[in-house]
């Protein structure tokens, strides 16, 4: 008799048994997505002790509140929104700030933000598409991203690495939707910068003339 694999179970249905007692089922949904909570802690704090600790603060919170998982959102989605909350209080300690929303946090003057004007300017050799696939590409993005404001480059994290929704992004960081998107723009125009001036086709470089106006 040919022993058949056991079928994979849906996170849905390692909540219901895990909520039922099933300590196995948690296991399991601990090792499924451990790896991306620690990822998206350490490119936010970019300590590696700090990055753990929030891995291992996001999974004891949901020991204690998975109850109150009504499955709205992807499981995902909810568990990275407990991790930015546990990521944003350790970034909050360090520059001495009370547990306020990422708006005063960071800068309270964002009314001020203005559309950042490319210096450097080249078509992309390839499409951003086929680039995002290679892991080189993943190595510099993750240096253009250590090299943003804190403010732009957690919005980005959320929204274009992780996947969550412009409304689930503001909601985590405690941003207006206006501001989430600006934040967002100004984060996306700053890496294509960066970004380009690797992977630029040399061929249509300009580079902007700092005595022609804006």
């Amino acid at each position: 008799m040919i022993n058949q694999m056991p079928p994979v179970l849906s996170d849905g249905e390692l909540v219901l048994r895990a909520k039922a007692g099933d300590l196995d089922a948690f296991d399991a949904l601990t090792t499924r997505h451990e790896r991306r909570v620690y990822s998206l802690a350490m490119r936010m704090l970019r300590q590696e002790q700090d990055a753990e600790d929030v891995t291992q603060q996001t999974f004891l919170s949901v020991v204690e509140h998975l109850d109150r998982f009504r499955g709205e959102s992807s499981l995902s989605t909810w568990l990275l929104r407990i991790a930015t909350y546990a990521a944003l209080k350790i970034i909050r300690k360090r520059k001495g700030l009370d547990i306020v929303s990422l708006e005063e946090a960071t800068e309270p003057s964002d009314h001020s933000d203005t559309i950042p004007h490319p210096e450097f300017i080249a078509d992309w050799r390839q499409s951003p598409e086929q680039l995002v696939e290679t892991r080189e590409i993943r190595r510099l993005l993750d240096e253009a991203l250590t090299q943003l404001d804190e403010k732009h480059r957690l919005v980005f994290l959320l929204r274009d690495v992780e996947g969550l929704s412009i409304k689930e992004t503001a909601a985590a960081l405690g941003l207006s939707e206006a501001n989430t998107k600006m934040r967002l723009l100004r984060a996306r125009l700053q890496l294509r910068e960066q970004l380009t001036q690797t992977l630029g086709d040399p061929a249509t470089q300009l580079i902007r003339s700092h005595n022609h106006p804006r």
